[in-house]
C-alpha cells in the first residue's frame, strides 16, 4: 500500500505523525493534505534511513538545490563536495542532473551519501545511452524511456522529473505563438524532438498508466515537468504553457486515483505582475497539487546574479502559494555551477521561501523573526548570528571589523540608536 492510499484509509503512519512534527502542525493536517493530493511525503521506499520529507498545503516552502556532472565537468568527487554543500547550507532535497561521465555511478554516490530526498531526470541518461551506442536520441524506443525510469527508482531516487506534458497538441500551440526562445528544457526539447522524428505521440503521455504503476511499485513521487515552460519573460503564460499545464492537471488527477504522489513543475521566466495568476493556475488546473518552481526569474538580464532574480520571484511565488522553489545559482545560464555557487544559490532560495511563508503564515516563520528582532534590541550579537539564516557568513561579517565598542558595530558605533535609546540619551 502508498503513503497516498493509507492517507486515503484514514491512517496516520509513522512517516506522518515524523514529518507533522518537522513542521509544527498536526499529524492530521498532513494526513488528510496528503488524501486530497494536497500534500506529498517524498521518500522512495527503498530508502527508509533518510527523513520523510512533506511539501505542500500549509507547510513550510521547500528548496531543491540541482546537481550533477556535464559532458565538461563529470568529477564523482566535486558533486560529492556539492552535495555536501547543499545540505550543510539547508537545501531540502537535491536533483542529480548528470549528463557526463559515468552518470550511474555518480547517481548511486549521491544517493547513498544524501542525508536528504533525491530527485533525477530519467529522459537525460537515455540521451548519453543512445548517445554512448552511436546513435541519436530521436532513434530511441519508447521502451527505452521507461527502462532509465525503472533503473532510477530501483536505484532508490525518491522522484523524478517526466515531461508528460510535452504533447503533440502544446508543440504545434508554440510553434503557433511563435515563440522567441522557443522551448529551453532539456527534457522538452528531447521528447519534442523525438516526436517530430518518430511522427508519435510521447509515449510518458501516450502510456502514463505504465509511468503510474513503476511510481507506484516504489512509493516515488511524479514530479510533472514543465517541458514548455518560457525561457524568457516574452514566452511567459502563452498557450504552449497553458496547454502543457491543462494536461499535467489531468494526468496528474489520474495519478493520484491510483495512489501515486504528484508534484507540478512551474516557470521559469515570469514578469514579476505574471507570478500571482501563475499561481492561481497552478492550484486551479492541478487540483491544489504540490507546486515547485524553478525561481522564478524576475528578469532576463541578469547573468551572474540570476541567484537574485530568482529570489526576487521566488519570494513572490512561495507568498501566493508555490510549495517548492528549485534554486537557481549565480551560474545559471553561464557555466556549471561551482561549489560555491550551490551554496549561495541555496541561502537565496532559503531567504527567498522564508520571506514567503511568512506572508503564508507558515507555523513558526514570523516568530523566528521576532526572535531576532529581540536579540537585535539586547545587542546581543552571538544571538543574532545563530538566529541568522547564514550564521557563517553573518559571524565572518561581524568579526572581519570590530568595534572599539563590542555592543555596536562600525555601522554606527556611538551613534547606535538602539544603544542612545535604551540609556536614555546619556
Amino acid at each position: 500500500m502508498t503513503r497516498l492510499e493509507e492517507a486515503r484509509r484514514g491512517n496516520i503512519t509513522e512517516e506522518m505523525k515524523e514529518a507533522a512534527l518537522a513542521e509544527g502542525v498536526c499529524a492530521e493536517h498532513i494526513r488528510d493534505a496528503m488524501a486530497d493530493g494536497t500534500v506529498i511525503i517524498t521518500r522512495n521506499r527503498l530508502r527508509s534511513h533518510i527523513r520523510p520529507l512533506a511539501i505542500g498545503r500549509g507547510l513550510r516552502t521547500k528548496i531543491n538545490a540541482n546537481i550533477g556532472s556535464s559532458e565538461d565537468c563529470a568529477s564523482p568527487e566535486e558533486e560529492l563536495e556539492k552535495l555536501l554543500a547543499a545540505t550543510e547550507a539547508g537545501a531540502d532535497a537535491v536533483m542529480d542532473l548528470s549528463t557526463g561521465g559515468d552518470v550511474n555511478a555518480i547517481r548511486r554516490l549521491i544517493l547513498d551519501n544524501s542525508p536528504v530526498p533525491v530527485g533525477t531526470v530519467p529522459i537525460y541518461q537515455a540521451a548519453l545511452e543512445a548517445k554512448n551506442k552511436g546513435k541519436s536520441f530521436v532513434e530511441l524506443e519508447g521502451e527505452e524511456f521507461f527502462e532509465a525510469i525503472e533503473r532510477h527508482a530501483a536505484d532508490g531516487v525518491d522522484f523524478v522529473t517526466v515531461h508528460c506534458g510535452v504533447t503533440m497538441a502544446a508543440v504545434d500551440r508554440m510553434e503557433k505563438d511563435g515563440r522567441i526562445m522557443g522551448i529551453v528544457s532539456r527534457g522538452g526539447a528531447l521528447t519534442a524532438e523525438w516526436m517530430k522524428y518518430n511522427k508519435k505521440e510521447n509515449p510518458l503521455y501516450e502510456d502514463f498508466s505504465r509511468l503510474v504503476k513503476i511510481a507506484k511499485n516504489y512509493d516515488m513521487v511524479l514530479s510533472l515537468g514543465d517541458g514548455m515552460r518560457p525561457g524568457c519573460l516574452k514566452d511567459a503564460t502563452d498557450g504552449a504553457q497553458i496547454e502543457e499545464l491543462s494536461t499535467l492537471g489531468e494526468l496528474a488527477a489520474e495519478a493520484v486515483k491510483e495512489g501515486v504522489q504528484v508534484m507540478i513543475e512551474g516557470p521559469g521566466h515570469v514578469p514579476i505582475d505574471q507570478i500571482e495568476a501563475n499561481i492561481l493556475l497552478q492550484k486551479r488546473l492541478c487540483h491544489g497539487a504540490p507546486f515547485y518552481v524553478l525561481g522564478p526569474l524576475v528578469t532576463d538580464i541578469a547573468p551572474g546574479y540570476d541567484h537574485i532574480t530568482s529570489a526576487i520571484g521566488g519570494a513572490l511565488a512561495a507568498a501566493k502559494g508555490a510549495d517548492f522553489l528549485c534554486y537557481v545559482t549565480p551560474s545559471e545560464h553561464l557555466r556549471l555551477p561551482t561549489v560555491d555557487d550551490v551554496r549561495e544559490g541555496v541561502i537565496a532560495s532559503r531567504i527567498a521561501a522564508h520571506a514567503g511563508d511568512i506572508a503564508k503564515k507558515v507555523p513558526g516563520a514570523f516568530e523566528r523573526d521576532a526572535r531576532m528582532s529581540r536579540a537585535r534590541k539586547a545587542l546581543d550579537w552571538d544571538e543574532q548570528i545563530r538566529l541568522s539564516i547564514d550564521p557563517e557568513r553573518a559571524r565572518t561579517l561581524r568579526e572581519s571589523s570590530p568595534p572599539m565598542d563590542t555592543d555596536v558595530c562600525t555601522m554606527c558605533g556611538s551613534l547606535c540608536a538602539i544603544k542612545i535609546t535604551a540609556s536614555g540619551g546619556d
